[in-house]
């Protein structure tokens, strides 16, 4: 009778069902973007060790807001553990992100895109935001802008904006301005201008406002791919050692053309980091553990020195 219950035992135990890993869903902009890219490198890696599953969406381009509403009611059909989003502007994923909370599921602001305040008022609940501190990012920019032409320099600056209404491109924005009128009153912001994310947009605005401003000496774009569209233009337009040009993110076609002397600077946001400790904060609040409701992760002013030199020790997160 022991032996056959020993069996018996033994057999039960071998058609045990293995634990099922949680499932977050993770709906970014777009991977056109090599900042997305290299988020979602984080998030692989960041589950990885959380030991948890995960599928990403994206959209087109960064102005696609209508459809990532799409996607995000689609991905919600799956029932994820937890929803992890990226949102184009502060409004657009709302009545996604409230029936995610009807249904139970967490819902976690991916990068700072979203605005609580708005979010509240629309009956959705976020359990944390993870980014940059977008404002001190361009703050960042600022001071780099003035280390470079000094305090007491004067002459008109140009700021492209990001896409109209996004929360991230304006901190990014104002972070800038605000600093650059404290450190350096000289140095004048002429025109302040939404580029929509957009390389081609933002080299238009360049022409248009060096065409304005001959004597224009810096550029502060809220992220990398209009600042590269600003520094071609300023290099066919021969004021490349007249007009000092800054991105914002530290993707990798930035750091390409820093290392290759062209664009000056960029305020790395480092978005691999962003996406590992989102998905690891997210395993550790599903079990339990108290996590801040605002995330900031660190950023860092990349430079040609910088890179060339390769000894900080923050470039490893810079992918």
């Amino acid at each position: 009778m022991i032996k056959r219950l020993a069996v018996a035992m033994v057999l039960a135990g071998s058609f045990a069902m293995p634990v099922q890993a949680e499932t977050y869903g993770v709906l970014m902009k777009t991977l056109s973007n090599p900042f997305w890219g290299a988020m979602e490198l984080g998030v692989r890696e960041g589950a990885q060790e959380a030991g948890v599953e995960y599928y990403l969406q994206a959209v087109e381009s960064d102005q696609a807001a209508e459809p990532q509403l799409n996607v995000c009611n689609t991905m919600l059909e799956r029932k994820p553990d937890a929803m992890i989003t990226a949102a184009i502007n502060s409004t657009i994923l709302l009545p996604c992100l409230k029936r995610a909370n009807s249904m139970g599921i967490p819902v976690v602001d991916l990068d700072g895109n979203l605005d609580h305040k708005i979010a509240a008022d629309a009956d959705v609940s976020i359990s944390f935001s993870i980014g940059s501190d977008n404002e001190a990012a361009g703050a960042q920019g600022a001071e780099y802008l003035v280390s470079k032409l000094g305090k007491g320099a004067k002459g008109p600056v140009l700021v492209i904006e990001g896409l109209s209404g996004n929360i991230t491109g304006q901190k990014r924005a104002r972070g800038f301005s605000k600093r650059l009128t404290q450190l350096a009153p000289g140095l004048k912001v002429v025109a302040s201008l939404p580029g929509d994310w957009d390389r081609g947009k933002a080299a238009n605005i360049t022409n248009d406002t060096l065409t304005a401003n001959p004597d224009l000496v810096g550029i502060f774009a809220a992220n990398d791919g209009m600042a590269l569209g600003a520094i071609e233009t300023v290099y066919a337009a021969g004021k490349q050692n007249q007009v000092t040009v800054i991105g914002v993110d530290g993707n990798s076609d930035a750091v390409k053309s820093i290392k290759s002397g062209r664009l000056n600077a960029s305020v790395a946001q480092l978005p691999y980091l962003v996406g590992k400790q989102a998905v690891e904060k997210v395993a550790s609040m599903k079990k339990g553990a108290s996590v801040e409701k605002f995330i900031f992760v660190p950023t860092m002013v990349l430079t040609k020195d910088i890179l060339d030199k390769g000894t900080d020790p923050m470039l490893q997160y810079v992918k």
